[in-house]
């Protein structure tokens, strides 16, 4: 079994799909053909019955042969037309006209009850002698010979099976030709629908066989309808989508990070060609030239570490899902990301108001977006300036009191690598901002930066959905 079943798996789709629809059909026909020929035959046999039961044999005729049976030969009665006629008593002697003798039936159990007056009537099917098969019916008669006694007697006709047989031969013939005709267009008209239905899957494997082949994204297939291969093409085309935008991503970062690295590379550089050709030359470099370059060099690798931690925190597409998710305290997370702001910048003073409110987030991605914050703040706040945070039933805000941003940048501000001019000769990579929308929107929050009113600055805020207890489990 397992072979054919191994063979019928390697044929094409198309091939099994008009395989078991001819398989389907012609098993459909078979039966409805099989009951239409029980059901004729049934019916072809209660009216030779019906015949049978309604023929009556003229009187005469039967005086007649019974004459003849006693021995009266003056008249010897002819073979009774269309019908095979013979008498029976009650031992079973049959009587028969002499020219169809051929065609004298046996007696059976229920004929000779009949002609003993033990039931009405007899129907059975028999043989003839020479080897017809014939329907029999059976009933009895009363018959008076003249000088005779009354006698029990039967009379029995018959006709050929061949009647009903012939038709049903017929039958059976025509409706073995229909059937045939019947699985053979099925068959072919299954290989049309298969054909027809597996087009669009036909087109979506020749468009994942040139996606393949060529790395071409911008594939489209048609859709038509709303049935499962239209749905399987709608899904296609955005995976081809979604693919195309996830590449062009990525090809945009690599030419980002790739234009963002060589600044500081090219001044890391240079300053390492200094102290290298000092070396070389016995030139040496004064103290405090010397002591500058390995400042911009600490600077510069500082800068390239952080640009680098932040290539690798976006590395992850934007679509993956962020680490499991936890309830945390995001006023414990902010306290601790002020400590870390303050060692930051010592000259400034960071107010804090932090009321308790907990989210489900990543910790670790959390802190780092609110560290991130914080260091803008700190970052743009000019000397002995205020970073005031504040966190107030789930909304944390860290206003500045720097040069503030222009309403003509701030639809670009969570954009990789984007940086305003004013703040490109300041330490950064452009990423902090992007990372950060993208942790809160990961966490089901938003984030927005907007001028500050009054004295100048900028106000972070940062909305996560939470509450301000912990939830029964913690």
């Amino acid at each position: 079994m397992t072979g054919p079943l191994r063979r019928l798996r390697a044929l094409p789709i198309r091939s099994r799909l008009a395989l078991l629809v001819a398989t389907a059909v012609a098993v459909a026909v078979a039966a409805v053909a099989v009951a239409c020929w029980f059901v004729t035959r049934e019916q072809l046999e209660n009216q030779l019955d019906e015949t049978l039961s309604g023929s009556k044999v003229d009187e005469r005729y039967l005086t007649s042969l019974y004459a003849y049976c006693k021995g009266d030969t003056s008249q010897t009665p002819p073979s009774f037309a269309g019908l095979t006629v013979q008498l029976i008593d009650s031992r079973g002697t049959v009587c028969i006209a002499p020219d169809a003798a051929s065609w004298k039936l046996p007696v059976s159990g229920e004929d000779l009850e009949v002609a003993k007056q033990e039931r009405h009537y007899a129907l059975h099917s028999a043989t003839a002698e020479n080897g017809t098969d014939m329907r029999v019916y059976t009933y009895p008669l009363d018959v008076r010979s003249p000088g005779s006694e009354p006698g029990n007697l039967a009379v029995t006709i018959a006709r050929p099976m061949s009647e009903i047989t012939d038709s049903l031969s017929t039958l059976a013939w025509v409706l073995l030709l229909v059937s045939g005709i019947g699985v053979v267009g099925a068959g072919a008209a299954g290989l049309w629908v298969a054909r027809t239905g597996l087009r669009p899957v036909d087109e979506l494997t020749d468009a994942v066989e040139h996606v393949a082949r060529t790395e071409d994204l911008t594939v489209r297939i048609p859709v038509e309808g709303e049935d499962e291969i239209a749905r399987l093409s709608r899904s296609f085309n955005s995976m081809a989508g979604s693919l195309a935008t996830s590449r062009d991503r990525q090809s945009q970062l690599i030419a980002d990070a790739g234009h963002e690295l060589r600044t500081p590379l090219t001044s890391l550089r240079t300053n390492i060609e200094l102290l290298v050709r000092s070396d070389e030359t016995g030139r040496a470099i004064p103290p405090d030239d010397r002591r500058a370059l390995m400042a911009s060099v600490k600077a510069q690798m500082t800068e390239l570490a952080a640009l680098i931690g932040d290539l690798q925190e976006l590395s992850r597409p934007d679509a993956a899902q962020p680490g499991p998710l936890q309830v945390v305290a995001l006023h414990d997370i902010t306290r601790t990301a002020l400590q870390r702001a303050r060692l930051r910048g010592p000259e400034l003073t960071i107010t804090a108001e932090l009321a308790p409110w907990y989210v489900r987030a990543e910790p670790a991605a959390l802190e780092r977006a609110v560290v991130n914050v914080l260091d803008n703040a700190v970052k743009f706040s000019p000397p002995g300036g205020t970073v005031e945070v504040v966190l107030h039933r789930g909304e944390l805000t860290v206003r500045d009191h720097g040069p503030g941003i222009p309403a003509e940048e701030l639809p670009h501000v969570f954009e990789r690598f984007w940086r305003s001019p004013s703040a490109r000769q300041l330490p950064g990579s452009g990423l902090g901002l992007s990372i950060v929308a993208r942790t809160v929107q990961q966490a089901g929050g938003d984030i927005a930066l907007r001028p500050a009113s009054g004295g100048g600055g900028t106000v972070a805020s940062i909305r996560l959905p939470g509450a301000p207890t912990p939830p029964p489990e913690l």
